[in-house]
């Protein structure tokens, strides 16, 4: 799916793009509506930042967008975070170096990471570039609705966000003392 020159793509599998819309920036971020069947990570493929810079901090040129997601639990599990990693090569997390983030260096857009189903949001930059939802749950054939801003400062073609979630395998009745007598 191609939204305003920025391809994403579910070609890794373990989830499938239902459909988008938007042009990536605050007033109208992309909107990709996705549905995740299996267990595992799903990956998307994003293809295009390269080609669309824009003026950062400083003056500098930055390629970025506002990306929200909203993903339907398909996998029978109940899910109790969301993480989200980026990388430019699937095989290694993002360094510093890579210039690829969630907003990092830019504070006046941490307000945009947002979750209707998880009550907290924890950005990582260090030693890999992550947004982790959590503290709330998404039943199987819930949705959950999050939304974030990727920022690049060297843009390459093509780069990953990897979708994780945890989910309870099993949980033990909480501890009661039992009285001494």
């Amino acid at each position: 799916m191609t939204l305003d020159g920025i391809t994403f793509s579910d070609e890794k599998g373990g989830f499938t793009i239902r459909g988008g819309s938007g042009r990536g920036t605050l007033d109208d971020p992309f909107v990709l509506r996705e549905e995740i069947t299996d267990d595992g990570p799903a990956v998307l493929v994003i293809r295009g930042l390269d080609r669309r810079l824009a003026e950062g901090p400083g003056s500098q040129p930055v390629g970025w967008f506002e990306l929200v997601k909203v993903v339907t639990n398909q996998t029978g599990r109940l899910w109790t975070s969301f993480e989200l990693e980026l990388r430019e090569d699937l095989a290694h997390p993002s360094t510093y170096d890579d210039g690829l983030s969630f907003a990092q260096g830019l504070p006046d857009l941490i307000g945009r990471f947002t979750s209707d189903r998880f009550g907290r949001v924890r950005r990582i930059d260090e030693p890999l570039d992550a947004v982790e939802f959590s503290d709330g749950l998404v039943q199987p054939g819930g949705a959950v609705r999050v939304s974030m801003v990727v920022t690049d400062y060297t843009p390459v073609p093509e780069f990953f966000l990897i979708q994780r979630r945890e989910g309870q395998i099993a949980a033990l009745p909480p501890f009661r003392s039992r009285p001494r007598g």
